[in-house]
């Protein structure tokens, strides 16, 4: 029997991080990433894409202006210069998310998951325990890596997705706006992350915590957190 019995435990909610946790972090860096890179410039000069252009440009104008460390705006130069430091700015990640879309409409892109999460997702759902995605990337982002996978749409079986709307990932207070939107106690919602510093927020939140550990993961210090390989741990 797995060790990490939700029931048991009396998880209500279970908060799921995708890089690294649900998702390969290759997917993410090699095909994702790199697609948003080649077509940034002819998504930004075309004048069809001029009304959803609005909101991710004027907030990456709002972060530029507060930016001691880029010059002279150009939104391309811009956005690309974010890419290089792999910035968790939320004009970018809104801009990544419509350009990641056409991509999955012409069928360039397929959503990605490791095998263990279709299953797991299902039986969480009969358990039943609440499902939710939490991730730098936006909601727009999340459900369309979800709703494409060759396992067929996933998110039938997720009932919130949330983004840094929310807050840092490395901030307390989030999981706990987070919990509070779920509508369940912090010490109800167990998070799952492949990253430590997120993980002691979510714990000094109050929430349980389990530490993913995939293949291509990036080591992390000393910990004192629970660790699973695949969602299989996870009754």
């Amino acid at each position: 029997m797995p060790s990490n019995a939700l029931r048991a435990k009396g998880v209500q909610a279970i908060v799921l991080d995708i890089e690294g946790t649900t998702t390969p972090i290759a997917f993410v860096y090699d095909a994702l990433f790199p697609f948003a890179r080649m077509h940034l410039r002819e998504y930004l000069q075309n004048p069809a894409n001029a009304d959803q252009l609005r909101e991710p440009l004027q907030r990456l104008h709002e972060e530029w202006l507060v930016d001691s460390d880029h010059g002279h705006y150009v939104p391309a130069e811009y956005v690309e210069w974010l890419m290089d430091r792999d910035r968790k700015s939320p004009g970018l990640k809104l801009l990544q998310g419509q350009i990641w879309e056409e991509g999955y409409r012409r069928g360039d892109l397929t959503g990605e998951v490791f095998p263990d999460v279709p299953p797991a997702l299902e039986r969480w759902r009969d358990t039943p325990v609440d499902i939710a995605i939490y991730s730098s990337g936006s909601v727009l982002a999340q459900r369309l890596i979800f709703s494409t996978t060759p396992h067929g749409d996933l998110t039938p079986f997720i009932s919130r997705f949330f983004d840094t709307a929310s807050g840092a990932k490395s901030s307390p207070d989030s999981y706990r706006r987070i919990a509070a939107d779920l509508g369940y106690p912090p010490d109800r919602m167990l998070f799952v992350s492949d990253v430590t510093i997120e993980l002691e927020a979510a714990r000094s939140a109050g929430c349980q915590v389990l530490l993913c550990v995939r293949p291509g993961n990036r080591p992390q210090p000393k910990h004192s957190f629970a660790e699973i390989s695949t969602f299989d741990e996870i009754a």
